[in-house]
């Protein structure tokens, strides 16, 4: 989610991507969420935060977003770049109806979508006129 956020609110100052210490496969209801709010993540790929690595890359910014629980499992990514951590939950490990989940994904998600809007026009603010996220 923040990856596709990213790239939707300040896409012109940043091409974001993402990668977890364990891909697997998108987890259907934040594809829902995602969806609900306009933004189709249906056909990405999961990658490891490994396969980045190797690839070589240099990044400004590497910004995690691993719970607290899980902070120690996030990831040390070497470089210059600039290290933010923001904690979200973990869409993956919510209980309960398959509705009661969604909620709970769709308050995650709006989480990260206002986190990133507010970092968004701290660090590359838009020209005068220019519209910004509501």
């Amino acid at each position: 989610m923040a990856e596709a956020w990213l790239n939707q609110i300040c896409g012109d100052c940043f091409a974001a991507e993402s990668a977890g210490l364990e891909p697997g496969t998108l987890n259907p209801l934040v594809v829902e969420a995602m969806e609900e709010a306009g933004i189709d993540i249906s056909k990405k790929e999961t990658r490891a935060v490994f396969d980045v690595f190797k690839a070589g890359k240099l990044f400004s910014y590497v910004i995690t977003v691993c719970d607290e629980t899980s902070a120690e499992k996030c990831p040390i990514f070497p470089g210059v770049a600039k290290r933010l951590h923001w904690s979200f939950p973990d869409p993956s490990t919510l209980v309960g109806s398959r509705e009661h989940k969604l909620v709970e994904v769709r308050k995650i998600r709006d989480e990260i979508r206002d986190k990133i809007q507010a970092w968004c026009e701290e660090v590359c603010p838009s020209p005068a006129g220019a519209p910004t996220w509501t």
